[in-house]
């Protein structure tokens, strides 16, 4: 038994959403009960004991949408003139980054930015994954790292024809490959999805193979959707129809399945995405930084569809993409009390109901019976602290600097913001060394 409490415990359970000096019990990889601190230790006077020392106590935060293999970007000078819109951003860096990447370098950007993520408490991700050199066995590769952090990760491989027919079908083979090894495993904190680059670079026909190989498979999709403009220009002008509607008539939709951004969806798309059950992952500070416009987020939740936040390979935190996504969703609609009630929704709710339909465990809440990804972040309220205004102190005061403990699925990560079983120094040192082979390539 592990005891985490002597601070504010949020629990997130709305039947007990908040104890002052609280206390949550883990046995295994399962929180058994919370309670107050003198109460925990007296049941269980032989548990070993981590001292939040007055930090907030609360579930490890949740990534809906992550690139893993974007982390070599991270301050390269890329080479021509700058991009003026989202396509050159694609051209110039994304799609040059991504041909770069060997296999060893999917293992290394994934490990290096998994170690970010132990440090911003994110204890699970759902990433989505391109190297189209280094196609076959890449996914095992993010897998190996994200068994080595111990951070409960699903990823998939990003099928498109911009590189040709042939490496199209190797990530039609990966995600199936992968699917089926993961199915094998057995492993609750690793699963897949089938990756889909986006409507404007796949055709029907690499669409419709995709399609014949998921048949009878329940994993559900994730695709970038609606990113920017042109995109649905694209596939109205060569499809005469809108994205949404195209990817439902391949089956793409579904409970399961993940649309990514949806800036530019309409009405009736909307409707469908509702009506299917299909999720959506809002990345505001992605959307900001390709200036690809700000989603519809009042609207989509107010239309009760199920809206995720995601940081798409920016950054590993959460709450930045929670800070970024509150003042987007703000500034969008032009008033002041937009996204109150949104921001922590996604972040809190529903990433846990999207991470849920990708892994067999009980994710969000610090509750009997529900996975055990606890967090303590070192912050000391100025003011009054209570589950009616905990989401206004993440939003204005913490930060991933304040996390100092991470534990995922039971597995104590950082203490006392030291990470556990992760040399941080050797992983990045190797990271630097294959990110300058990759810089040299471009």
């Amino acid at each position: 038994m592990l005891l985490i409490g002597n601070g504010p415990l949020i629990t997130r359970d709305p039947d007990n959403p908040f104890i002052a000096d609280g206390c949550a019990a883990i046995s295994g990889t399962s929180i058994n009960s919370v309670g107050t601190t003198l109460d925990m230790r007296a049941k269980y006077p032989t548990a070993k004991f981590i001292d939040a020392k007055g930090g907030l106590i609360m579930p490890g935060f949740i990534n809906s949408h992550m690139h893993f293999y974007s982390t070599f970007s991270r301050g390269m000078n890329v080479p021509g003139e700058p991009a003026q819109d989202f396509s050159g951003v694609l051209e110039k860096l994304w799609w040059r980054l991504d041909k770069a990447l060997t296999l060893r370098d999917c293992y290394y950007s994934a490990l290096t930015a998994l170690v970010e993520a132990i440090k911003c408490g994110c204890t699970t991700i759902i990433d989505h994954h391109a190297s189209p050199y280094a196609v076959s066995g890449s996914l095992c590769e993010v897998a190996r790292a994200a068994r080595e952090a111990g951070i409960r990760t699903s990823t998939c491989y990003e099928v498109s024809d911009r590189d040709g027919q042939k490496i199209a079908y190797e990530g039609i083979k990966e995600n199936i490959a992968f699917m089926d090894w993961a199915e094998r495993e057995n492993d609750p904190m690793i699963s897949g999805k089938f990756g889909l680059h986006a409507s404007f670079t796949l055709s029907d026909c690499t669409l419709e193979k995709c399609r014949e190989a998921m048949e009878g498979r329940e994993n559900g999709w994730h695709v970038h959707v609606a990113e920017g403009p042109s995109d649905e220009e694209a596939c109205e002008r060569e499809h005469g129809k809108r994205i949404v509607r195209r990817f439902h008539d391949f089956g793409i939709t579904g409970k399961n399945s993940i649309f990514v951004h949806c800036i530019h969806i309409d009405g009736a798309e909307r409707a469908l995405l509702k009506e299917t059950g299909t999720a959506v992952v809002h990345n505001p500070e992605s959307n900001m930084g390709n200036a690809v416009g700000a989603a519809s987020v009042p609207q989509l939740a107010a239309e009760g569809i199920t809206l995720g936040l995601g940081t798409d390979g920016y950054v590993s935190d959460m709450l930045q993409s929670y800070k970024m996504g509150n003042a987007l969703c703000k500034h969008a609609a032009k008033h002041p009390n937009a996204g109150w009630g949104e921001l922590p929704a996604m972040l809190f709710e529903n990433n846990a109901l999207i991470a849920e339909r990708a892994f067999p465990v009980k994710l969000g809440m610090l509750k009997d019976g529900y996975a055990a990804d606890v967090i303590v972040l070192d912050y000391n309220a100025p003011t009054a602290l209570s589950d009616k205004n905990i989401n206004g102190h993440l939003l204005f005061g913490a930060s991933a600097r304040s996390v100092v403990t991470t534990i995922a699925n039971g597995r104590i990560l950082m203490k006392d913001r030291k990470l556990t079983e992760l040399d941080a120094e050797e992983i990045f040192a190797k990271a630097r060394e294959h990110a300058a082979e990759v810089w040299k390539k471009i």
